[in-house]
């Protein structure tokens, strides 16, 4: 760096620290996919596994599929199963949380289109650090059939139909 201009200095030391930034970046996210829908249908939830290296919160997503994605949890509350927004869901270090069917899950609401098996949905997901420092990961989810569990499709053998 001693034979560099002071921009070129400034610029090399700029792009370190943000290499230093990306490579502390907090958050993975595995196994994202999204429930196709049928005709006229205007909601389907997206899941995933996601972890952090330090205590990290999801607090909201967006897609570009529809305006309206939220937080959701399932959870039971006087003997029956209820499905409601929250505000966010709490990535504890070094844990990995699992969005999934009946927990904690990111719900596309007022969906103008299908969502068909095969497609895939751009989420952009927003974390926010116990400092206040806010991260946003993009992730593309592939979109699995209705009856689609937490597994991939191909789970049962390394090959398509």
């Amino acid at each position: 760096m001693t034979n560099m201009t002071p921009i070129a200095r400034i610029l090399a030391l700029s792009a370190a620290s943000f290499l230093v930034a990306t490579a502390h970046a907090q958050v993975t996210v595995k196994e994202a996919w999204v429930r196709a829908t049928v005709p006229q249908q205007q909601a389907t939830g997206a899941f995933m596994q996601i972890s952090a290296a330090k205590d990290t919160k999801l607090i909201s997503a967006s897609s570009p599929v529809t305006p309206v994605v939220e937080v959701h949890e399932m959870a039971m509350q006087d003997g029956v199963m209820r499905m409601r927004q929250v505000p966010s869901v709490v990535l504890p270090a070094g844990k990995t949380v699992e969005l999934k069917p009946g927990g904690y899950h990111v719900m596309l609401l007022d969906l103008k289109q299908q969502v068909k098996e095969g497609d895939t949905v751009p989420l952009t997901l927003v974390f926010e650090g116990q400092d206040g420092k806010r991260e946003t990961l993009e992730v593309k989810a592939p979109v699995r059939a209705l009856n689609s569990a937490a597994k991939p499709a191909a789970a049962h053998g390394e090959h398509k139909h």
